[in-house]
Protein backbone atom coordinates (compact mmCIF):
# COMPACT_ATOMS: atom_id res chain seq x y z
CA UNK A 1 0.00 0.00 0.00
CA UNK A 2 2.82 2.42 0.86
CA UNK A 3 4.46 1.97 -2.55
CA UNK A 4 1.09 2.50 -4.26
CA UNK A 5 0.66 5.76 -2.39
CA UNK A 6 4.01 7.25 -3.40
CA UNK A 7 4.56 5.68 -6.84
CA UNK A 8 1.04 4.76 -7.94
CA UNK A 9 -0.73 6.95 -10.50
CA UNK A 10 -4.29 5.65 -10.24
CA UNK A 11 -6.77 8.31 -11.34
CA UNK A 12 -4.10 10.44 -13.02
CA UNK A 13 -4.02 11.50 -16.66
CA UNK A 14 -0.57 11.29 -18.23
CA UNK A 15 0.33 12.85 -21.57
CA UNK A 16 3.27 11.40 -23.53
CA UNK A 17 4.61 13.17 -26.60
CA UNK A 18 6.48 11.11 -29.17
CA UNK A 19 4.93 7.99 -27.69
CA UNK A 20 4.54 5.94 -30.84
CA UNK A 21 7.90 4.16 -30.47
CA UNK A 22 11.17 3.95 -28.56
CA UNK A 23 11.48 5.51 -25.12
CA UNK A 24 8.09 7.18 -25.37
CA UNK A 25 6.37 3.88 -26.03
CA UNK A 26 8.06 2.09 -23.13
CA UNK A 27 7.40 4.94 -20.71
CA UNK A 28 3.76 5.17 -21.82
CA UNK A 29 3.31 1.50 -20.97
CA UNK A 30 5.04 2.04 -17.63
CA UNK A 31 2.75 4.94 -16.75
CA UNK A 32 -0.27 2.81 -17.64
CA UNK A 33 0.97 -0.06 -15.46
CA UNK A 34 1.22 2.43 -12.59
CA UNK A 35 -2.47 3.24 -13.04
CA UNK A 36 -2.53 6.36 -15.21
CA UNK A 37 -4.74 6.94 -18.21
CA UNK A 38 -2.22 7.64 -20.98
CA UNK A 39 -2.72 10.01 -23.89
CA UNK A 40 -0.24 9.74 -26.76
CA UNK A 41 0.53 12.87 -28.75
CA UNK A 42 2.50 12.12 -31.91
CA UNK A 43 2.67 12.90 -35.63
CA UNK A 44 2.60 9.16 -36.40
CA UNK A 45 -0.02 6.62 -35.39
CA UNK A 46 0.45 4.92 -32.03
CA UNK A 47 -1.52 1.69 -32.52
CA UNK A 48 1.33 -0.48 -31.25
CA UNK A 49 1.72 1.64 -28.11
CA UNK A 50 -2.00 1.56 -27.40
CA UNK A 51 -2.02 -2.22 -27.82
CA UNK A 52 0.84 -2.55 -25.32
CA UNK A 53 -1.07 -0.32 -22.89
CA UNK A 54 -4.19 -2.43 -23.32
CA UNK A 55 -2.24 -5.69 -22.90
CA UNK A 56 -0.88 -4.27 -19.63
CA UNK A 57 -4.42 -3.72 -18.38
CA UNK A 58 -4.29 0.04 -18.86
CA UNK A 59 -6.25 2.51 -20.93
CA UNK A 60 -5.30 5.33 -23.25
CA UNK A 61 -5.87 7.01 -26.59
CA UNK A 62 -4.02 8.82 -29.37
CA UNK A 63 -4.26 12.37 -30.72
CA UNK A 64 -2.35 13.25 -33.87
CA UNK A 65 -0.25 16.27 -32.88
CA UNK A 66 2.71 18.26 -34.18
CA UNK A 67 4.51 19.58 -31.10
CA UNK A 68 6.18 22.35 -33.14
CA UNK A 69 2.79 23.86 -34.03
CA UNK A 70 1.23 25.72 -31.12
CA UNK A 71 -2.34 25.48 -32.40
CA UNK A 72 -1.99 21.71 -32.87
CA UNK A 73 -0.83 21.34 -29.26
CA UNK A 74 -3.55 23.63 -27.89
CA UNK A 75 -6.24 21.65 -29.71
CA UNK A 76 -4.83 18.37 -28.41
CA UNK A 77 -4.93 19.56 -24.80
CA UNK A 78 -8.46 20.88 -25.29
CA UNK A 79 -9.52 17.41 -26.44
CA UNK A 80 -7.81 15.85 -23.41
CA UNK A 81 -9.65 18.13 -21.01
CA UNK A 82 -12.97 17.45 -22.72
CA UNK A 83 -12.41 13.70 -22.77
CA UNK A 84 -10.41 13.02 -19.59
CA UNK A 85 -11.01 16.12 -17.46
CA UNK A 86 -7.43 16.63 -16.31
CA UNK A 87 -3.76 16.85 -17.24
CA UNK A 88 -1.74 15.63 -14.26
CA UNK A 89 1.51 14.41 -15.82
CA UNK A 90 3.36 15.31 -19.00
CA UNK A 91 6.28 13.29 -20.33
CA UNK A 92 7.62 15.82 -22.85
CA UNK A 93 9.54 13.34 -24.96
CA UNK A 94 9.31 14.12 -28.69
CA UNK A 95 12.75 14.76 -30.18
CA UNK A 96 15.12 14.34 -33.09
CA UNK A 97 18.90 14.08 -33.51
CA UNK A 98 21.24 15.00 -36.36
CA UNK A 99 24.75 13.55 -36.58
CA UNK A 100 26.52 16.01 -38.85
CA UNK A 101 29.61 18.22 -38.68
CA UNK A 102 28.72 21.86 -38.02
CA UNK A 103 30.41 23.04 -41.23
CA UNK A 104 28.36 20.53 -43.23
CA UNK A 105 25.02 21.07 -41.49
CA UNK A 106 22.78 23.83 -42.75
CA UNK A 107 21.27 26.54 -40.59
CA UNK A 108 17.88 25.13 -41.53
CA UNK A 109 18.87 21.71 -40.18
CA UNK A 110 20.00 23.33 -36.93
CA UNK A 111 16.68 25.14 -36.66
CA UNK A 112 14.73 21.93 -37.32
CA UNK A 113 16.44 20.12 -34.43
CA UNK A 114 15.99 23.05 -32.05
CA UNK A 115 12.38 23.48 -33.17
CA UNK A 116 11.44 19.95 -32.13
CA UNK A 117 13.70 19.41 -29.13
CA UNK A 118 13.44 22.82 -27.48
CA UNK A 119 10.62 24.88 -28.96
CA UNK A 120 8.35 21.83 -29.15
CA UNK A 121 8.93 21.03 -25.48
CA UNK A 122 8.34 24.69 -24.61
CA UNK A 123 5.04 24.74 -26.51
CA UNK A 124 3.85 21.54 -24.79
CA UNK A 125 4.99 22.65 -21.33
CA UNK A 126 3.33 26.04 -21.78
CA UNK A 127 0.01 24.50 -22.85
CA UNK A 128 0.09 21.99 -20.00
CA UNK A 129 1.14 24.59 -17.43
CA UNK A 130 -1.70 26.89 -18.44
CA UNK A 131 -4.26 24.12 -17.95
CA UNK A 132 -2.75 23.09 -14.62
CA UNK A 133 -2.77 26.65 -13.30
CA UNK A 134 -6.30 27.42 -14.50
CA UNK A 135 -7.65 24.19 -12.97
CA UNK A 136 -5.51 24.19 -9.79
CA UNK A 137 -3.88 20.90 -10.77
CA UNK A 138 -0.73 20.10 -8.80
CA UNK A 139 0.93 18.54 -11.81
CA UNK A 140 4.28 17.18 -12.90
CA UNK A 141 6.02 18.02 -16.17
CA UNK A 142 8.99 15.86 -17.15
CA UNK A 143 11.04 17.28 -20.00
CA UNK A 144 13.24 14.98 -22.04
CA UNK A 145 16.80 16.27 -21.94
CA UNK A 146 19.92 14.15 -22.44
CA UNK A 147 23.39 13.58 -21.07
CA UNK A 148 24.31 15.48 -24.26
CA UNK A 149 23.06 18.61 -22.53
CA UNK A 150 25.94 18.30 -20.06
CA UNK A 151 28.75 16.74 -22.12
CA UNK A 152 29.87 16.64 -25.76
CA UNK A 153 29.45 13.22 -27.34
CA UNK A 154 32.28 11.69 -29.34
CA UNK A 155 33.17 10.64 -31.99
CA UNK A 156 29.94 11.81 -33.67
CA UNK A 157 29.30 15.53 -34.03
CA UNK A 158 25.82 16.77 -33.12
CA UNK A 159 26.09 20.41 -32.12
CA UNK A 160 22.41 21.15 -32.75
CA UNK A 161 21.24 18.26 -30.56
CA UNK A 162 23.66 19.04 -27.73
CA UNK A 163 22.72 22.72 -27.72
CA UNK A 164 18.99 21.95 -27.73
CA UNK A 165 19.25 19.54 -24.80
CA UNK A 166 21.39 21.93 -22.73
CA UNK A 167 18.69 24.54 -23.29
CA UNK A 168 15.98 22.07 -22.21
CA UNK A 169 17.75 21.55 -18.87
CA UNK A 170 17.85 25.27 -18.15
CA UNK A 171 14.31 25.82 -19.45
CA UNK A 172 13.24 23.14 -16.96
CA UNK A 173 14.89 24.98 -14.08
CA UNK A 174 13.32 28.26 -15.18
CA UNK A 175 9.80 26.79 -15.35
CA UNK A 176 10.27 25.00 -12.03
CA UNK A 177 10.93 28.29 -10.28
CA UNK A 178 8.28 30.21 -12.20
CA UNK A 179 5.52 27.72 -11.44
CA UNK A 180 6.52 26.64 -7.93
CA UNK A 181 3.82 28.82 -6.34
CA UNK A 182 1.25 26.98 -8.47
CA UNK A 183 2.41 23.58 -7.10
CA UNK A 184 3.57 22.47 -10.54
CA UNK A 185 6.81 20.51 -10.51
CA UNK A 186 9.05 20.61 -13.59
CA UNK A 187 12.02 18.27 -13.92
CA UNK A 188 14.09 16.85 -16.75
CA UNK A 189 15.34 13.37 -17.55
CA UNK A 190 18.79 12.95 -19.11
CA UNK A 191 19.36 9.47 -20.52
CA UNK A 192 22.67 8.25 -21.83
CA UNK A 193 22.92 5.84 -24.74
CA UNK A 194 19.68 3.84 -24.71
CA UNK A 195 19.03 0.80 -26.91
CA UNK A 196 16.02 2.02 -28.88
CA UNK A 197 15.24 1.30 -32.55
CA UNK A 198 16.85 4.66 -33.40
CA UNK A 199 20.14 3.89 -31.64
CA UNK A 200 20.19 0.21 -32.64
CA UNK A 201 20.32 1.35 -36.27
CA UNK A 202 23.34 3.55 -35.49
CA UNK A 203 26.46 2.52 -37.48
CA UNK A 204 28.49 -0.19 -35.75
CA UNK A 205 31.65 1.91 -35.75
CA UNK A 206 29.93 4.54 -33.62
CA UNK A 207 28.62 2.02 -31.08
CA UNK A 208 32.04 0.38 -30.92
CA UNK A 209 33.50 3.78 -30.07
CA UNK A 210 30.89 4.47 -27.39
CA UNK A 211 31.22 1.29 -25.36
CA UNK A 212 34.72 1.90 -23.89
CA UNK A 213 33.57 5.37 -22.80
CA UNK A 214 30.61 4.06 -20.79
CA UNK A 215 31.80 2.86 -17.37
CA UNK A 216 29.11 0.17 -17.37
CA UNK A 217 30.18 -0.87 -20.91
CA UNK A 218 26.66 -1.27 -22.24
CA UNK A 219 23.75 0.73 -23.52
CA UNK A 220 20.79 1.23 -21.24
CA UNK A 221 17.41 -0.39 -21.75
CA UNK A 222 14.37 1.86 -22.25
CA UNK A 223 12.75 0.02 -19.34
CA UNK A 224 15.52 1.32 -17.06
CA UNK A 225 14.18 4.86 -17.53
CA UNK A 226 10.67 4.00 -16.34
CA UNK A 227 11.43 4.03 -12.57
CA UNK A 228 12.92 7.52 -12.85
CA UNK A 229 9.83 8.75 -14.70
CA UNK A 230 7.50 7.16 -12.15
CA UNK A 231 9.45 8.85 -9.37
CA UNK A 232 9.18 12.26 -11.02
CA UNK A 233 5.53 11.74 -11.96
CA UNK A 234 4.14 10.75 -8.57
CA UNK A 235 3.96 11.72 -4.93
CA UNK A 236 7.42 10.33 -4.18
CA UNK A 237 9.00 13.43 -5.74
CA UNK A 238 6.76 15.97 -4.03
CA UNK A 239 9.77 18.13 -3.05
CA UNK A 240 11.73 17.57 -6.26
CA UNK A 241 11.52 20.30 -8.87
CA UNK A 242 14.06 21.88 -11.19
CA UNK A 243 16.19 18.73 -11.09
CA UNK A 244 17.86 16.93 -13.97
CA UNK A 245 17.82 13.18 -13.37
CA UNK A 246 20.71 11.53 -15.22
CA UNK A 247 20.44 7.86 -16.20
CA UNK A 248 23.58 7.19 -18.22
CA UNK A 249 25.59 4.28 -16.85
CA UNK A 250 27.97 6.81 -15.22
CA UNK A 251 29.03 8.26 -18.60
CA UNK A 252 28.95 11.86 -17.41
CA UNK A 253 31.04 11.04 -14.32
CA UNK A 254 34.26 10.71 -16.32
Amino acid sequence: MYLDEIFGLKGKVAVVTGGSRGIGQVVAEGLARAGAEVVILSRSQADETLQKISDAGGCGYFIKTDVTVEESVKQAFQVIMERSGSVDIVFNNAGVCLHKDTLEATVEEFRQVVDVNLTGEYIVAKAAGKIMIENDIHGSIINMASMSGSIVNIPQWQCSYNASKAAVIHMTRSLAVEWADHHIRVNSLSPGYIATPMSVDTPKELKDAWMPLIPMHRMGKPEELVPAVLYLAGNASGYTSGSDVVVDGAYTCV
